[in-house]
């Protein structure tokens, strides 16, 4: 078995991993460089990490299996003031094996299935941890639970679209988050021991919901049965044993002797319906650098610029300098710098960054820069190669990256410039905002009129949480509508044929565009954030519902509520009471 974790520390300098400078100077000048003091976070958080400084997980790759192990070190917590009790997780957990899923599914071809387990006996994992959550800010708890409800469904993601299947194994109790994270894996296998269990304990226990999906995949995927998830929800010991197999809060119970015999057994059964290749030759993942100039990001594909007083980040995307390879994309399959992959992880980095650390930053205005039919060479290679493993693997990153946008709790403006280049995948930025202005004509500079090119990708690669294309959300209920859009592929679309075919949202000439972008900027600013937070998370995702749509509309709308409420976070809460030994006092009120 090859194992890819150091458990002894950092060992940044010597393999090649450099210190990050930006959060070295992030922590000193405040997020982004700006004064410290101006965001409700005192510190940055960091989210980018490599297996050389995993404090909680071990990776370990044996061909065609993967085993990510979960050894939680208590005293390595994002923040200080709680310990991590029993297996329990708070985000830095969780930024770990995001970035473990990433390395497997992009730098391991060869890994068809990963088995998730616990190295304590008694114990798989107890869940969230809960003095993180008793002792975090607000906005800290709903990123927390935003962040590892993308994680579990990234998982989910693989399992179904990436020929990597995941097998979660549980020899102990798996509590809450615990069994939240074997809910996302294809199978779960469950000790029978008379002792391991699974549950979800936080009503009867917290006051709060299960926040990472629990309720909908019981329910939606597991097929539970309603009365039966109402009962299993209330037991705060959980079900064990052959009831847990009945009611199919797992799959199979195997006896502890020859559980872990077991276990590899199963994951080689679902490593033989892979796709993917047998060898070696994935992608190299190596740390992203973007550096502070002058108060801006700077990224290779991506340049954030900041408007403090208008609380608002500028992204400029820039399109390739050089035109995709020809027909071999197995060339690719070792190569990080492939341009739609690098700039899906500095989007992804971007986002995340943002999300956690600019929280006083309410809208993204995304720009782009670059030749538009090189962009559209991009896409076209894409849909072409999409069978290959790689190339499979980037556009389905690029999917889950969009989904990151979607579900962002910010205002997403786009401006269609002369010089942008908004073609194919880089069209969905514009189809994924609020809102998007296009310039209609030359520019004062002589500059020619912008145009938007769409490709084949637009047309159901990327769904959003809802199932369905940008397209087809975009027209919802129109059904004739995408057929005419088709028959536009390919052909590049100035600013009355972009508006004529409901592509933007309004045209603007030289005369009005700067007044009427700045104004629209301005009064967004003007506006309750809290307001516009609902205002658009109920406007981006109409049509049919999903697992995933119930998980970030339903279930996190009702936890964000909860988690304001004095039942859970007052100072008679559950949250701030557990493990004290008194009892919570609770409003009877029904609102």
């Amino acid at each position: 078995m090859t194992i890819l974790t150091n458990r002894q520390g950092p060992l940044e300098q010597e393999q090649g991993f450099p210190t990050n400078q930006m959060s070295k100077q992030a922590t000193a000048d405040g997020p982004s460089g700006h004064p410290a003091g101006e965001t409700a976070a005192a510190e940055p958080i960091d989210f980018r990490t490599h297996p050389d400084r995993y404090r909680h997980w071990q990776l370990g790759i044996e061909p065609p299996l993967a085993f990510l192990t979960l050894e939680v070190d208590e005293q390595a917590g994002l923040r200080p003031g709680y310990r991590l009790k029993q297996n329990s997780y708070d985000l830095g957990v969780d930024f770990e094996l995001y970035d473990a899923t990433q390395r497997l599914r992009f730098g391991h071809p060869e890994v068809h299935a990963v088995v998730l387990r616990s190295d304590r006996e008694r114990i798989f994992c107890a869940g969230a941890n809960i003095g993180m959550l008793g002792a975090s800010s607000h906005q800290l708890k709903v990123n927390f639970c935003k962040f590892t409800n993308e994680t579990r469904l990234a998982i989910e993601d693989a399992c179904r679209h990436s020929g990597q299947r995941y097998l979660c194994a549980v020899r102990g109790t798996a509590a809450g988050g615990g069994y939240e994270l074997a809910l996302a894996c294809d199978r779960i296998l469950l000790a029978d021991d008379g002792t391991s269990a699974v549950s979800l304990p936080e009503v009867p226990l917290l006051g709060v919901l299960p926040g990472t999906g629990g309720l909908t995949r019981l329910l939606d995927k597991r097929r539970v049965r309603r009365d039966r998830a109402d009962l299993f929800c209330t037991l705060e010991e959980g079900v064990k044993g052959r009831r847990a197999v009945d009611w199919n809060l797992v799959d199979e119970l195997l006896p502890r002797s020859s559980f872990d015999d077991g276990a590899k057994a199963r994951a080689l059964e679902l490593a033989a319906s892979s796709d993917r290749p047998a060898g070696d030759g994935g992608a190299a993942w190596p740390q992203l650098e973007p550096r502070l100039e002058g108060g801006s990001i700077l990224y290779t594909t991506l340049r954030i610029e900041f408007d403090r007083e208008l609380g608002a980040a500028r992204l400029t995307v820039l399109g390739p300098s050089e035109p995709p390879p020809g027909d071999a994309p197995e060339a690719l399959a070792g190569s990080a710098a492939f341009w739609p992959l690098l700039l899906a992880r500095e989007l992804d980095d971007a986002l995340l960054h943002l999300r956690l650390n600019e929280t006083r930053i309410g809208q993204l205005v995304i720009e782009s820069e670059g030749d538009l039919g090189a962009v559209a060479a991009f896409d076209a290679f894409l849909h072409r190669e999409h069978a290959h493993w790689f190339v499979r693997e980037v556009l389905l990153y690029w999917k889950r990256v969009l989904k990151r946008l979607d579900l962002t709790a910010r205002s997403v403006f786009t401006l269609i410039a002369p010089g942008s280049c908004f073609a194919g995948l880089l069209l969905e930025l514009p189809l994924a905002s609020d809102r998007s202005y296009m310039f209609e004509g030359e520019s004062d500079d002589g500059a020619p009129p912008p145009s938007i090119q769409l490709g084949e990708l637009n047309f159901g690669a990327f769904p959003t949480p809802n199932g369905l294309s940008r397209i087809e959300t975009r027209f919802l209920g129109e059904e004739d509508a995408t057929e005419p859009l088709r028959a536009l592929v390919g052909a590049p679309l100035e600013a009355e044929e972009a508006e004529a075919a409901g592509l933007v949202t309004e045209i603007l000439d030289d005369l009005d565009w700067e007044d009427e972008v700045r104004i629209a900027l301005e009064e967004r600013a003007s506006f309750s954030p809290d307001a516009l937070t609902a205002l658009e998370a109920n406007l981006r995702f109409p049509g049919p519902e999903t697992l995933e749509s119930k998980i970030f509309g339903r279930l996190s709308a009702w936890q964000n509520w909860i988690f304001q409420r004095p039942n859970a976070v007052g100072e008679e809460g559950a949250l701030r009471l557990y493990g004290t030994g008194r009892r919570p006092r609770f409003d009877s009120e029904r609102i």
